[in-house]
């Protein structure tokens, strides 16, 4: 039982779980539309089972790591990272990279976002990722607060200007 008296597990994803991701998916994309729609792509009707795909081809890599929680049996978040060798253009060595961190609206603030973060880290870690490596829109500051609180900094500001 979690702290809200409620029964909060999490799990390695599985492929019978890239349905509800696809969907959470979708709303990521939607909500960092909302936030900057210049500099985000906006959702569409294929977004969420586009993403679904994507994500069911994902678990079989070795380089991969996609957790979920589930709230009294329901899965109600999840977190995708990768285990990555140098990128030269983002300038850095060997990293975990944590890609996606999503709770669903009826779930939050249960400590789910902070747990999976947590957990994705450590899994990271095992994988032996010397650093562990996230972005948040500028605008998202619920999540910057969590980030910065499991002790992440800052150490890129992306610009953008249109035409």
């Amino acid at each position: 039982m979690g702290p809200s008296g409620r029964d909060i597990v999490f799990r390695p994803a599985v492929a019978a779980d890239t349905t509800i991701l696809g969907r959470f998916g979708s709303l990521l994309v939607s909500f960092h539309n909302e936030l900057d729609p210049d500099r985000f792509l906006a959702a569409t009707e294929r977004t969420e089972a586009s993403y679904a795909g994507w994500l069911e081809k994902q678990l079989v890599r070795q380089d991969v790591v996609m957790l979920v929680a589930e709230v009294d049996g329901a899965v109600s978040g999840y977190a995708y990272g990768t285990v990555e060798g140098p990128d030269y253009m983002a300038l850095r060595g060997p990293a975990g990279v944590i890609h996606d961190l999503y709770v669903d609206q009826e779930h939050r603030r249960l400590g789910i976002g902070r747990s999976l973060l947590e957990l994705m880290v450590g899994e990271l870690e095992k994988r032996s990722a010397p650093r562990v490596v996230l972005s948040a829109a500028a605008r998202n500051e619920v999540a910057r607060r969590l980030f910065a609180a499991a002790g992440f900094r800052e150490t890129m500001i992306e610009m953008a200007r249109e035409r």
